[in-house]
C-alpha cells in the first residue's frame, strides 16, 4: 500500500513538472505601439487578459487560412470565454494598402476579438512572425508560452485544450 502510495504521489509530481516544463516562457511579449481598428494607439506590452491566459492571432485579409482559423474559432469563442476566460486578439499585418478591409472584414464576420492593426510590421518582426497565419499563447504574465503556424481543420481543438492546461497550471502553481 506504501508503495502504491509513492508512485502516485510521483506520477503526480511529474505531471505536475510536464506541465510546468510545457510551458516555460518563451519570450515576453515586445513593447510596439500599434493601433485598434477604430484608431486608438495601444502598447503591446501592456496587453493583458487580467491575469488569465489569452492567445494573439496574426492574421492578414487576403489570407485564406488565417480567415478560415478566425472565423473557426469565432464560432466556439463564446464558449471559450464562458469556459476558460480566454481572450483571442487578433492582430492584422495588412500594409497600408489593404489595412481599409480589416474593419469591415471584421465587422462582417461578427468577430468579437480585440483587433489590432500591425501596418508597419512591427510587431510581427518583433515576433519573428514570418507567415500568417501565426498564433501564440501568452500566460497570465504576458509570456509566450507557445506558438503555432498555419491552420488546418480541429487545431482550433488543440488550442483550447492548450488554454485548459495553462490554465490549470497556473492556478496549481499560486
Amino acid at each position: 500500500m506504501k508503495k502504491l502510495f509513492f508512485i502516485l504521489i510521483f506520477l503526480s509530481a511529474a505531471m505536475f513538472v510536464s506541465a510546468q516544463e510545457e510551458f516555460k516562457p518563451l519570450f515576453k511579449i515586445p513593447s510596439i505601439v500599434v493601433t485598434d481598428i477604430d484608431g486608438n494607439k495601444i502598447n503591446t506590452a501592456e496587453l493583458t487578459n487580467n491575469g488569465k491566459p489569452f492567445i494573439i492571432s496574426f492574421w492578414a485579409t487576403w489570407c485564406k487560412p488565417c480567415v478560415k482559423e478566425l472565423t473557426t474559432i469565432a464560432d466556439v469563442y463564446q464558449d471559450w470565454q464562458d469556459e476558460t476566460g480566454v481572450k483571442l486578439i487578433a492582430v492584422s499585418v495588412d500594409n497600408s494598402r489593404s489595412v481599409a478591409q480589416v474593419k469591415p472584414m471584421v465587422n462582417g464576420k461578427n468577430w468579437e476579438y480585440q483587433v489590432l492593426l500591425d501596418v508597419n510590421n512591427e510587431l510581427k518582426h518583433a515576433m519573428n512572425v514570418n507567415a500568417v497565419p501565426h498564433t501564440f499563447l501568452v500566460n497570465g504574465k504576458g509570456e509566450v508560452v507557445w506558438q503555432h503556424t498555419s491552420f488546418s481543420e480541429g487545431a482550433e481543438l488543440e488550442l483550447i485544450s492548450l488554454v485548459k492546461e495553462l490554465e490549470k497550471a497556473e492556478s496549481s502553481s499560486k
